[in-house]
C-alpha cells in the first residue's frame, strides 16, 4: 500500500508553481465531446482523475494529441456513448459525461458515480434539469440511461447548489434549441471557467459565476483553445502548509482572485500575505492563532479547504469552532488528527478544535483528498515520523505532492509508488 512518511518540524521556505485546477480540468475534458473540432487544452494538471478521465473519454472514441504545451482531443469519431461502473467508480465527475452526450449524441448510458467517501452526493438534480429539456431518463442496474432527439431550452431550478450539475446541464444547454436558463446555479470559478471554455468553442452564455446562468443553445460548437485556471484548493493548502510550519513560501502561476476568503482567513490567524500579478507570497508567524470557519458554497469558505483548517487550528494559539455545512461526513480527518495528539471534538457537523503546543508523529490514514492533505499538513509539524497509509487519494489531486514538499524543504519520502503521468 502507497505510503507518504514525514519528519515534522522544518519550516516550508522557498518558491513552487501550482499546478491547474483538477475541478476546473474534469468539466472541460467532457467538453470536448461537444464538438467534431479539435478541442485544444493547457495547463491541465497530472492526476490520478485527469488519467482516469482520459481513459474513458478514449473508450467513447476520442482521441488524443500531444501539442506545445498541451493536449488536444478530437470527439469526431466517438462510437460508444457509455460510461462503464469500471472506470466511474471511482470517481465522481465522470458523471459530467452525461449532458454532453445526450446534447450531442441524443443517447448516453452512464454509471452511477463513485469517488470520495464524504456524504451523500446525489445526481437527482442532473436528472430533473435534463428531463426538463426533453430527455426521457430512467435508472436501471446502476445505469443512467438517457435519450432525447434534441434537447429543447427550459427553465430550471435546482433544489439545491450543485457544481456538478450545474456544469452538466450548462454544456447540455450549449446545443439545445432555444434559451435555457438555470436558476440557483453554483457561481463557482471553476464554473466560470468552463463556461469561458464553451464560449471559446461558440457557446452563447451569459450570467457565469452568477447564481442564474442563461444559455442561447447553438447548432454546433467549433474548435478552441483554452488554459484550464490554477488550482485555487492546490493553492490554499500550501498557503495553511507553510503557515503552520512557521514558514515563508512564493506561490507563482497562480491567483487569488477566488482565494479572498481563504486569505482572509490566514491573515486573521497571523500571516503577512502579499499579492502579485501571477503569485502570492506568505510569511507565518511562530505561532498562529486560531480561527473559527463556516463552509458555504462559493464565494464563502470552501469545504475543501476545512480539513486543511482544522490542522493548523491543531496547533494555534487558542480554539475555533468549525461548522460543515455542505457534506455532513466530512469530519473523517478529525480522528486520524487525534491520533497525532489533537484536541478535537464533534458534535453533528460543528468540530471544536483547541491547539495544542505541539503534535506527535504517529501513522494514520487518509479517508478522502482533502483529509489527505490534512494529514499531510499536521504530520510537517508533528514531532517525529508521521506515516500517512491510503495515499492514492492524494493523487487524485495533488500533482507531485511530495516533490513540492521537498523543493519548499520538507522531509518527505514517497513508499511504493512512482509519480503519475498523462500518457502521451
Amino acid at each position: 500500500m502507497d505510503k507518504l512518511i514525514l519528519s515534522g518540524g522544518t519550516p516550508l521556505c522557498g518558491e513552487i508553481e501550482i499546478s491547474g485546477a483538477k475541478n476546473a480540468a474534469l468539466p472541460i475534458l467532457c467538453a470536448a465531446l461537444l464538438t467534431s473540432e479539435p478541442l485544444e487544452l493547457s495547463n491541465l494538471p497530472r492526476l490520478k482523475d485527469v488519467n482516469t478521465l482520459f481513459m474513458l473519454l478514449e473508450q467513447m472514441g476520442v482521441t488524443q494529441k500531444a501539442g506545445e504545451d498541451a493536449r488536444i482531443l478530437d470527439a469526431s469519431g466517438v462510437n460508444n456513448p457509455i460510461a462503464p461502473y469500471d472506470l466511474v467508480k471511482t470517481m465522481r465527475a465522470s458523471i459530467l459525461v452525461l449532458g454532453p452526450l445526450l446534447a450531442r449524441w441524443g443517447e448516453a448510458k452512464v454509471s452511477l458515480p463513485g469517488g470520495c467517501a464524504i456524504g451523500a452526493r446525489p445526481v437527482d438534480q442532473h436528472i430533473k434539469g435534463l428531463q426538463a429539456m426533453g430527455a426521457e431518463i430512467s435508472v436501471e442496474q446502476g445505469y443512467i440511461h438517457a435519450r432525447a432527439t434534441r434537447l429543447k431550452g427550459a427553465r430550471i431550478n435546482t433544489d439545491m447548489v450543485t457544481v456538478t450539475g450545474t456544469e452538466n446541464l450548462l454544456m447540455a444547454a450549449t446545443l439545445a434549441e432555444g434559451e435555457t436558463i438555470i436558476e440557483n446555479a453554483a457561481r463557482e470559478p471553476e464554473v466560470v471557467d468552463l463556461a469561458n471554455c464553451l464560449i471559446a468553442m461558440g457557446a452563447q452564455i451569459s450570467g457565469a459565476g452568477s447564481d442564474v446562468i442563461h444559455v442561447q443553445g447553438v447548432e454546433k460548437l467549433r474548435s478552441a483553445r483554452h488554459r484550464v485556471m490554477p488550482d485555487r484548493i492546490e493553492t490554499g493548502t500550501y498557503l495553511c502548509a507553510a503557515a503552520v510550519t512557521g514558514g515563508e513560501v512564493r506561490l507563482t502561476r497562480t491567483s487569488s482572485a477566488s482565494l479572498d476568503v481563504v486569505i482572509d482567513k490566514l491573515t486573521e490567524a497571523g500571516c503577512e500575505i502579499s499579492i502579485l500579478p501571477d503569485a502570492i507570497h506568505l510569511k507565518a508567524p511562530r505561532r498562529l492563532k486560531s480561527v473559527s470557519l463556516r463552509t458555504a458554497p462559493y464565494p464563502a469558505f470552501p469545504t475543501d479547504m476545512q480539513a486543511q483548517f482544522m490542522a493548523i487550528n491543531c496547533v494555534a494559539d487558542g480554539v475555533a469552532t468549525i461548522r460543515e455545512t455542505i457534506f455532513e461526513n466530512r469530519f473523517m480527518h478529525a480522528v486520524e488528527l487525534q491520533r497525532l495528539g489533537a484536541d478535537i471534538h464533534i458534535d453533528g457537523n460543528t468540530a471544536m478544535v483547541r491547539g495544542v503546543p505541539r503534535l506527535q508523529g504517529a501513522t494514520v490514514m487518509a479517508t478522502d483528498l482533502r483529509a489527505s492533505a490534512s494529514l499531510v499538513i499536521a504530520g510537517l509539524v508533528a514531532e517525529g515520523k508521521t506515516t500517512i497509509e491510503r495515499i492514492y487519494h492524494l493523487d487524485r489531486g495533488y500533482e507531485h505532492l511530495d516533490a513540492k514538499l521537498a523543493a519548499l524543504g520538507a522531509s518527505v519520502e514517497r513508499a511504493g509508488c512512482a509519480h503519475l503521468v498523462i500518457p502521451a
